[in-house]
Order: structure tokens, then sequence, then C-alpha cells
């Protein structure tokens, strides 16, 4: 499944209703959530407003997505920040083996992590966070202008002055 990073909007007894940047919520029911909880707990676990990093399970004939937070690096995200990229900008950042996503890291020291459904979780200092996004508006506004991925790749691994 897909790494998706979502936001709770609502919560009942047993089951998270997540924003994934989708027409539909996902849901993320207790036994895929991350942790135990009573029954009538959820909240206690996860609130209205936390972001989360999960995976994409299943999604049905009503294009309803179920997720799950059951694997490795899933978690709930405390720090760092949540930024929402342009397609075209994940596409650029994805390709090639994630080169230019590698030079960002490598010269930011920053955890960054893309989802697939359009979101970027950064963390780190906060002015190597403050840098990232820094470089990532840069690359925004430069978009028509930028030729090649060596080109974007210096872009990334330039700090902004």
């Amino acid at each position: 499944g897909d790494l998706v990073i979502g936001v709770v909007e609502a919560v009942q007894s047993n089951l998270w209703f997540l924003d994934i940047n989708a027409p539909f919520n996902a849901l993320l029911p207790m036994s895929l959530g991350p942790g135990k909880a009573e029954f009538g707990g959820a909240r206690n676990v996860l609130n209205v407003g936390q972001t989360v990093l999960c995976r994409i399970q299943e999604v049905d004939e009503t294009h309803s997505s179920v997720v799950t937070m059951k694997g490795l690096g899933l978690r709930r995200v405390d720090s760092g920040l949540v930024e929402s990229l342009p397609p075209h900008l994940m596409q650029t950042l994805f390709s090639d083996g994630g080169v230019a996503l590698k030079a960002l890291k490598a010269s930011t020291e920053c955890r960054v992590v893309l989802a697939e459904n359009g979101r970027m979780w950064v963390n780190g200092s906060s002015d190597s966070i403050t840098e990232v996004v820094a470089r990532i508006a840069r690359i925004r506004s430069m978009a028509r202008d930028i030729s090649n991925r060596d080109e974007m790749i210096a872009i990334l691994s330039t700090e902004v002055a």
C-alpha cells in the first residue's frame, strides 16, 4: 500500500477518520491503529488534528480506503513540519530513484518523508526545517525555468541566501 500522511478529522469509539488529501476520508480502525486502547478510548490514542504516517491497506468499490499504522516507521507525527506539494514537484523529487530527494536530505541533515498523497514530512532542527521549506519554495517559484534534473539537484543542494 501507498505511504500517506493523514490528519485526524473525526474520532468514534473504535475508529478514526483521516483526511489523506483524497476525495474521501480514510478509515483507521482501532485494530490497525498506533497502540492499544480500550473500546471508546480512541481519543486517548489519537485526537482530532493530529497527523499520522500510515499506509493504505485497502480501497473498496465505493472508493473509501482503510489505512494501517502497523508497520515499520508508521507513527504519529509529533514533531517537524508537514507541507503539501504540487504533483509536478512530487514527480520530480521521486524520479530517477529519488536522487533529488537524497540531495535535499544530505545537504540539510533533515529527515524528509515524501508520501504518495502529496504531503511531505520534514523533521530536524528548526534551522534545517526552515532551510528545506525555503529550498522547496525556490523550486516552486522557478519550476518553469528549470530545464533538467541536474539543475534541480543543484538548487535543492544549495543553501538559500
